[in-house]
């Protein structure tokens, strides 16, 4: 091969090498985030209503520190109300923005210990077949739509980011981890919706149940 040819051809070679490259960073740059096309709606601590075992203080079940939303329950622990034949939960209810119609999002970074199991994390409240549209729940250091599918293994001690859309119109949820879609299906009815995480017993639950949580955002389309 001549000087002139192999110059051509280490000149193509390190030009399909970068378009290569660009092109990869411009696929990563154009993948769709869960949240594109919303709108990030206000909240500040006056829309968390922590709903707690009626016979504590709100401090013996969960703290806000930095940033950091911690809520932790006992599986003997009691309802939150007297009136309530509920399972035990330390749940943050988000006030302002309930809904019956429109596309509705909860983003938050979620921290789950090793020993929590067999409890709901988030849930979107309101269902004409059940109680709820949707739950997260963690079973054995998974994440699981109500019991399942699975949704992430080995999640325990670590951080997660969760996006779940709820298109009340059409009826469908959608549920994303670290940013990638992990389930689609039905919602379950209903005519008015809104947003909790935290703790909340489900079966086979542990003794002791935490969550930890921090840049909680709502959205809407």
């Amino acid at each position: 091969m001549s000087m002139s040819s192999k110059s051509c051809f280490l000149a193509a070679i390190a030009l399909f090498q970068l378009s290569f490259f660009y092109g990869l960073n411009s696929f990563h740059l154009a993948a769709a985030d869960p949240t594109d096309g919303f709108t990030n709606l206000p909240l500040s601590q006056s829309n968390f209503e922590v709903q707690k075992p009626y016979d504590v203080s709100t401090e013996q079940r969960y703290s806000y520190v930095d940033g950091v939303h911690k809520l932790w329950v006992y599986s003997t622990d009691k309802p939150f109300s007297q009136a309530s034949d509920t399972l035990p939960r330390t749940e943050i209810r988000i006030r302002g923005y309930d809904y019956s119609s429109g596309t509705w999002q909860f983003e938050g970074y979620g921290y789950v210990p090793t020993g929590t199991t067999g409890v709901s994390i988030m849930q979107v409240f309101g269902g004409s077949s059940r109680a709820t549209t949707s739950m997260v729940r963690v079973y054995d250091g998974s994440l699981t739509s109500y019991r399942n599918p699975v949704l992430a293994s080995n999640i325990y001690n670590k951080w997660f980011r969760l996006n779940v859309i709820h298109d009340a119109d059409a009826g469908r949820v959608q549920i994303y981890i670290g940013g990638v879609l992990k389930y689609e299906g039905s919602d379950a009815g209903g005519s008015s919706h809104y947003f909790k995480f935290g703790v909340y017993t489900q079966n086979d639950p542990s003794n002791y149940m935490e969550s930890s949580w921090r840049g909680i955002k709502v959205f809407r389309k």
